[in-house]
């Protein structure tokens, strides 16, 4: 299943204040549930394409740090260097992106912001002890802040440690009840533990409240898969890729379920898009492994590749 973490990136900084991070936190509170809806528009390898635990890099979570012992021109410098940071990341180049945090991290270690997104990068890089680190550091500067525990959590789902991760979903939801990103992941990791009906409840939650939200309609497609709710999913897949015909998680999905279903004409045509939109569908240890598709759904798609080959 695909998971969800937050990257915090400051706008400015003060020259009168020092305020490290400081941007648009109640705007990302109130607009995060429309955003998943829109970011899925152009399909999903971008998407994919950013990590090992397949998590989503979102900008804009704010940690102000007030410091006035850092002049006007430091103040300038740091924050060039993290628009280079922020830069690299959104390229791809996590490990440049990592070598500019932790440089950062010298001059203003007290920043929980930096340190967590430090974690995300190398989360992105399979550091997860590392990021791991960084992440609990950051929880001793800030534990007051949920995203840093959903980052977290992504971390420990890449690790196959599913009760931590959920007991980090739990925090987030425990400080906002409406966050579509935890209950999304929550779902993934209790799905990691195989219960299914546990995590299709939290894919539920999160598209009630956000029913824009594609990640969530996609993982609880597959999800239905899984328990023989077949005809639901197939229903659920079909409107995905509809909405978003670019989606190649849903295309190849739909390849395995048409084809299990003696739909092979529909089932090729699909297959024909999603190889194009992202050749590792081909790959099922990728599928199994990264993706984290359910052991039905990967079984569907191994007999279509098998009976293709």
């Amino acid at each position: 299943m695909i998971a969800v973490h937050c990257v915090f990136w400051g706008d400015s900084m003060s020259s009168n204040v020092s305020r490290w991070c400081q941007h648009w936190c109640q705007h990302w509170r109130q607009h995060r549930r429309q955003h998943w809806g829109n970011r899925f528009r152009g399909g999903l390898r971008p998407v994919l394409a950013l990590m090992l635990a397949l998590t989503l890099l979102l900008w804009g979570i704010p940690v102000a740090i007030a410091d006035t012992s850092i002049s006007s021109a430091d103040l300038q410098q740091l924050e060039d260097v993290s628009d280079r940071a922020r830069d690299a990341a959104q390229r791809g180049d996590f490990e440049a992106a990592e070598a500019l945090l932790s440089a950062l991290i010298e001059q203003v270690p007290q920043n929980p912001a930096l340190w967590s997104n430090r974690g995300n990068v190398r989360v992105s890089q399979n550091k997860l002890n590392a990021a791991l680190d960084d992440y609990n550091h950051a929880i001793e500067l800030a534990p007051e802040f949920p995203d840093t525990y959903l980052n977290r959590g992504t971390a420990y789902e890449a690790l196959g440690r599913w009760d931590e991760a959920i007991a980090d979903y739990n925090r987030v939801l425990a400080r906002s009840a409406d966050d579509v990103a935890a209950y999304n992941n929550r779902g993934n990791a209790k799905a990691g533990q195989g219960d299914w009906p546990g995590a299709i409840a939290d894919y539920r939650q999160a598209i009630e409240q956000a029913p824009d939200f594609a990640l969530a309609r996609a993982n609880y497609a597959l999800a239905l898969y899984q328990v023989q709710q077949s005809s639901e999913a197939l229903q659920e897949m079909r409107n995905l890729v509809r909405r978003y015909p670019q989606f190649a998680d849903m295309r190849a999905a739909l390849t395995a379920v048409l084809w299990e279903m003696g739909k092979a004409g529909e089932a090729e045509s699909n297959w024909v898009a999603a190889a194009g939109l992202d050749g590792r569908y081909r790959n099922l240890d990728w599928v199994s492994g990264v993706r984290r598709w359910p052991p039905r759904m990967v079984q569907a798609l191994e007999k279509f590749l098998t009976l293709k080959r």
